[in-house]
């Protein structure tokens, strides 16, 4: 059986499977990069040295996820919320994920609200909230310690 086109994303596969769970049938698509367009705007609200504020399309999306997969091994994600508003047209997820920040061994908890907006059974923009004192903490571990 050929391997996943989406084996060298593992490390982040809680996040996806999440993400994919609470979009359910609103989305056409396996994975999340499934229900990505080239179109799609995927947007964060705060500040994480190397991660874009905004990045458009599917490809420059796997991209970014590549280096986040190289830096962060989830190992959970959970405590779901799912709000659907304007009769599913847009969608608010609040969760949590856990994991590794790779390269200092320091465990990683966070909370994430992220406001998605689907368009023709696809995602047209992604919204993303977090904790970001916690990623803070987590992501310069290794310097204070």
């Amino acid at each position: 059986m050929p391997e996943s086109p989406y084996a060298a994303y593992r490390p982040a596969a809680a996040y996806f499977d999440l993400v994919r769970q609470a979009l359910g049938a609103l989305v056409d698509g396996d994975h999340f990069f499934d229900v990505i367009t080239d179109q799609t705007i995927y947007e964060v609200r705060y500040e994480v040295p190397g991660w874009p504020r905004v990045i458009t399309g599917r490809a420059d999306l796997m991209a970014a996820f590549r280096g986040y997969v190289g830096a962060i091994a989830l190992r959970a994600a959970d405590r779901l919320i799912v709000h659907k508003t304007d009769d599913g047209t847009v969608v608010v997820l609040e969760y949590e994920v856990h994991g590794t920040i790779l390269a200092s061994g320091t465990q990683y908890d966070n909370r994430f609200c992220s406001v998605v907006r689907i368009e023709n059974r696809k995602v047209a923009h992604w919204r993303d909230y977090m904790g970001s004192l916690a990623a803070w903490n987590a992501l310069t571990a290794q310097a204070r310690g």
